[in-house]
């Protein structure tokens, strides 16, 4: 067995320059720029959207310039380790002034070996350390650049990277076959929720045209009814920021669900909450007990004799969201969305439905929870195999 040689540390500002190249205030307002904000890049390296830009018309942060080999690293929300390699990009790319863009001097610093050097577990703790701020926790580049690296000699970080390579990649392949799994299991949830709730569950059941226009063909013994007709809708009630807290006797929900808490209560019992504005306004949200609900929250109360978690699927997948009417601020009529028409089917059959689908969704659920819990091992798995290669903790000269 060979004996590791500790791999000796450097100040990054010894081994890189930090943001060298910046778009400056006297740019052509007519430049196009192709540009990545931190929302754009994950914790796992990928950029996922780049969005094209005139000058005149980008965010004021579109100022760091980017080129082959660089890295870029959020000094901005520093928790969500928004760190990606720069390859080949084109001549216009530019990032947001929340990244760092570490240029390594390719003399002591291979860039292949530098996208892992910025990822390793002690230098990513050291980063958080240096943070500033509770809710958005930030780093300048003067900091970043006195945090000290593994850089073991140019050959050996070559030799590194290259064997990261392959082996990260296998890792990110197991990931993105568990992210489709996921998506299949939503995209089944979706199918099983929508033909139960609009076709029942005896596939003997006579049918007939429903005469809605997102629905074909129903039960025939099923009922078209407007939604008014089986629930009451009514928004909720005002309340300002400074009476939610983070502890409290009753829930606040808003249009997206759970904002905090507060000391009085707008409803009790069971309800269907839909958000009423924004750009996720549609989506539905359920409420058991005292709870208060905000004014951007549309509280739906389901009549005697309907069962509150079959109305709730149904407008589920009724996509709620395609009704808003466009503004600055998009939202929904209510009167609007009262006046929809249903298929309802009969007491007995909505709590068959419901209990199916609980049913039906417990065992998907269980797959999706060890399926996300299998993503989350990988990536401590990628992260340790990348700390111990970069740190000498791994004999990478004896594999293969």
């Amino acid at each position: 067995m060979s004996i590791l040689t500790p791999v000796p540390l450097r100040r990054l500002k010894y081994a890189a320059t930090i943001n060298y190249e910046a778009l400056g205030e006297d740019t052509d307002p007519d430049y196009v720029l192709q540009y990545v904000d931190i929302g754009n890049v994950d914790s796992s390296g990928v950029i996922h959207e780049i969005v094209e830009y005139r000058f005149a018309d980008a965010p004021s942060r579109a100022r760091r310039r980017v080129r082959d080999g660089d890295v870029i690293i959020s000094c901005v929300r520093t928790y969500l380790q928004a760190i990606a390699s720069i390859k080949e990009p084109p001549d216009n790319l530019i990032v947001s002034t929340g990244f760092a863009v570490v240029r390594p001097q390719t003399d002591v610093f291979d860039p292949a070996f530098g996208k892992y050097a910025l990822r390793e577990m002690r230098f990513l703790a050291e980063v958080e350390k240096r943070s500033v701020g509770v809710s958005y926790p930030a780093i300048n580049a003067s900091d970043l650049a006195n945090i000290s690296i593994h850089l073991p000699h140019i050959q050996q970080q070559r030799t590194i990277a290259d064997y990261l390579d392959r082996e990260t990649s296998r890792i990110d392949a197991l990931i993105a076959a568990k992210g489709l799994l996921l998506d299949l299991l939503a995209e089944k949830c979706r199918a099983l929720i929508t033909c139960t709730v609009t076709r029942g569950l005896d596939p003997n059941f006579p049918m007939c045209d429903s005469g809605i226009p997102w629905i074909d063909r129903i039960p025939m013994h099923w009922n078209i009814l407007k939604l008014k007709q089986i629930a009451s809708l009514k928004s909720g009630e005002f309340i300002t920021a400074d009476s939610i807290s983070d502890e409290g006797e009753y829930p606040v929900f808003g249009g997206n669900g759970l904002r905090g808490y507060t000391t009085a209560y707008t409803h009790n019992g069971d309800h269907i909450l839909i958000g009423r504005q924004g750009a996720l306004c549609g989506n539905i949200n359920y409420a058991s007990g005292r709870f208060w609900a905000s004014e951007h929250a549309v509280v739906v109360t389901v009549n005697k004799g309907h069962e509150v978690r079959w109305l709730g699927k149904l407008l589920e997948i009724m996509n709620l969201n395609q009704y808003s009417q466009s503004a600055a601020q998009p939202g929904l009529a209510v009167e609007f969305i009262a006046n929809l028409s249903l298929p309802v089917p009969p007491d007995l059959e909505q709590r068959a439905i419901v209990s199916f689908i609980q049913d039906a969704m417990g065992r998907i659920d269980a797959i999706v929870a060890g399926t996300k819990q299998t993503i989350e091992l990988l990536k401590e798995r990628r992260t340790a195999l990348i700390t111990a290669a970069v740190t000498g903790q791994t004999d990478i000269g004896g594999i293969a």
